[in-house]
């Protein structure tokens, strides 16, 4: 089983075993919105002094460089070997003490290992500070891989009736972690021997697709584009392009991106080879029969249930998605006098009304707050907590990861890493990603073990925590214009939280398929992504005029390469948390308590258990289906008839 820190890093450190999976898989510490999947806008460079975040205040290390760092993973080592010692072979008469051992290793490990991740997540450029936490989680595999391999094979593996007969001896001490114990006895099936899982754990960060999809990740942060006059970064450049009033802008900006990403694509394919290569190989070795099962155990959801979600969203949610574009392009042809409708123009704002296109941050802090506020004072003063001890990273800078996160950092956290310049979208990924951290903080108590809640589950307060700001700001739109605006815009956030994610995961499937086969080339991926888009936006014509332009935008979506089939989680998130609006629409009594309840279990409660309070049932043939049309259609709905009312569209 994967220590909560190693989850933090999950670009970084492969993860071999089938118990290390499903942790990272179930509590994955950091949450993650990079700028390669579309629920986030990338940000420009900012020249203002935005906050950022005090590590050093919450860690007791004064910098990467400090000799401290070793010297706590010095001591984490006397523990690993002191529990390998004490405890391998014999968890059939401790299991408690040797949890509880563990346990503490997890602490001590998530401590040290995620100031370094963090750390490091800010000096992507800096050569010596990419080489000193390359060497530190070298050394945590091999300890890892050396003296905890034993542990979560064992567990797997002990005989029923042993725990049995130590649940019954401690019921109150061990039972607290049966949720930590069944989970990792499911990966029992596809767990190998002793001897592979710890030469895989220790070879992961010297050899594998780990280094690969490290050095990908790099050499991603590094591309620079021209724009007039000068090179910028992606995050730059996609955000003057969403940004922009100007179609002709936009297609330029459009094809500056394709064209560099072109020279891109080597280095994306070496990269998504060697991961659905090893993807296709333990699927096989560890006895996995579908292609996204080793994903969904550690999600703690049946193939059955992905499968449905996976056919409603390419059958009602694809159909929503044609007829939004379509809305969309009328009234950018009314609004803009718009030509020729192609991918440039998918998220481009819509230019009427009245209201702001920009916030400072303090505008920003504000907003969110009153939004949290409204539904849950408890949520508006976890995130008040956040601000005000400076755990959120905001400012756009050259050398920072893209995009936005939230990092748990069991103990010392929450953390939040933003790219903000001041856009609407910039608002609600502060919304977005505060929600994580209170979801965080609020299951702290169920330990470090069981504290993070399946994926299926993880996106829960962050997207509900959108929604409720985004209704506060809805209701108080000054115009039918502004109201439209605000619509639009987060209907272009559901398509593509739900569609697109889903069109990745199609993509995925194709590259996957064909990997068993032999290595495709660039060529072969190119192919894959064009045919992707076609079934999930329809041909040119039908919709987009064109897609000129777009045939390498494969090559920055870096879920495939660092998360395999966990682009899903999106959509699976989104839908239920609609579903979950929904009821509180209905009865908002008594709704805060019981969402509040399920986010602080963490991860003690499945995703049935945890909705079953809520009347939901994601496991029903019909829910998808029904949470797209209530979801996705009510908000189409309104934006249609607003739409013709106010002239832009018949």
């Amino acid at each position: 089983r994967d220590m909560s820190f190693a989850s933090t890093c999950a670009r970084t450190l492969a993860r071999t075993t089938p118990s290390l999976r499903s942790a990272t898989a179930r509590r994955t510490t950091r949450v993650v919105r990079v700028m390669a999947v579309s629920t986030e806008t990338p940000a420009l460079e900012t020249k203002t002094k935005e906050p950022r975040w005090d590590l050093e205040r919450h860690f007791s290390y004064d910098s990467l460089s400090s000799s401290a760092i070793d010297k706590d993973l010095d001591a984490v080592e006397a523990q690993c070997k002191a529990l390998k010692v004490n405890f391998e072979d014999k968890l059939g008469v401790d299991l408690l003490g040797a949890i509880l051992a563990y346990e503490q290793i997890d602490i001590d490990l998530t401590k040290c290992l995620t100031y370094v991740s963090l750390a490091s997540d800010t000096a992507l450029d800096d050569d010596k500070v990419q080489k000193r936490k390359a060497g530190l989680f070298q050394r945590y595999a091999g300890i890892a891989g050396n003296e905890l391999t034993f542990f979560s094979l064992e567990l797997a593996d002990l005989p029923q009736e042993q725990l049995d007969a130590q649940l019954a001896l401690e019921p109150e001490a061990l039972g607290k972690y049966k949720p930590f114990i069944d989970e990792t006895r499911r990966s029992q099936p596809y767990n190998l021997s002793k001897s592979i899982e710890r030469a895989l754990t220790v070879r992961a960060p010297f050899s594998g697709k780990g280094k690969v999809v490290e050095f990908y990740g790099n050499e991603l942060s590094r591309l620079r584009f021209s724009d007039t006059k000068e090179q910028v970064n992606m995050e730059v450049l996609l955000a003057k392009m969403i940004s922009s009033k100007d179609a002709a802008t936009r297609a330029e900006c459009m094809k500056t991106l394709n064209d560099g990403l072109v020279h891109f694509e080597r280095v994306a394919a070496l990269s998504l080879n060697a991961v659905a290569g090893s993807w296709h190989i333990e699927n096989s070795e560890r006895g996995f029969i579908e292609l996204r099962s080793q994903r969904n155990l550690g999600n703690n959801v049946p193939d059955a249930v992905v499968d449905s979600l996976l056919e409603s969203v390419k059958t009602t949610g694809v159909e929503y998605c044609k007829r939004y574009y379509l809305l969309k392009k009328g009234i950018l042809k009314s609004t803009q006098g718009l030509e020729s409708f192609t991918w440039s123009d998918r998220n481009a704002s819509i230019d009427i009304g009245t209201s702001t296109d920009t916030y400072t941050w303090p505008e920003a802090v504000e907003i969110v707050k009153n939004g949290y506020q409204k539904f849950s004072p408890t949520m508006a003063g976890l995130f008040t907590q956040m601000v005000d001890e400076k755990r959120i990273d905001v400012p756009a800078q050259n050398g920072k990861r893209g995009g936005a996160y939230c990092s748990s950092a069991f103990g010392v956290g929450p953390f939040q890493l933003l790219n903000f310049i001041g856009t609407q979208r910039d608002v609600a990924t502060l919304a977005h990603e505060s929600g994580h951290g209170a979801h965080f903080m609020l299951s702290y108590k169920q330990g470090i073990l069981q504290f993070h809640p399946p994926l299926t589950l993880a996106e829960t307060a962050s997207i509900f925590g959108e929604m409720i700001v985004f209704r506060d700001l809805l209701e108080k739109s000054p115009s039918d214009e502004d109201r439209l605006v605000m619509l639009m815009g987060k209907i272009d956030d559901i398509i593509n939280s739900v569609v697109r994610q889903c069109g990745f995961d199609a993509f995925e499937e194709k590259i996957h398929s064909k990997r068993a086969a032999g290595t495709l080339t660039p060529e072969e991926m190119t192919t894959a992504w064009q045919e992707s888009m076609v079934e999930y936006y329809g041909k040119e014509g039908e919709v987009f005029d064109s897609y000129e332009n777009t045939s390498h935008l494969w090559t920055y979506v870096s879920h495939f390469h660092s998360v395999p089939f966990y682009v899903y989680s999106y959509a699976f998130a989104d839908l239920v948390v609609g579903s979950l609006y929904g009821v509180y629409a209905k009865t908002p009594d008594g709704f805060e308590a019981k969402l509040l309840e399920l986010l602080s279990a963490g991860g003690v409660l499945g995703f049935k258990e945890a909705l079953e309070p809520f009347g939901l049932d994601p496991s029903e043939p019909s829910f998808w289906t029904d949470s797209i049309d209530a979801h996705l259609g009510s908000l189409m709905q309104e934006a249609e008839a607003l739409s013709k009312k106010l002239g832009y569209t018949a």
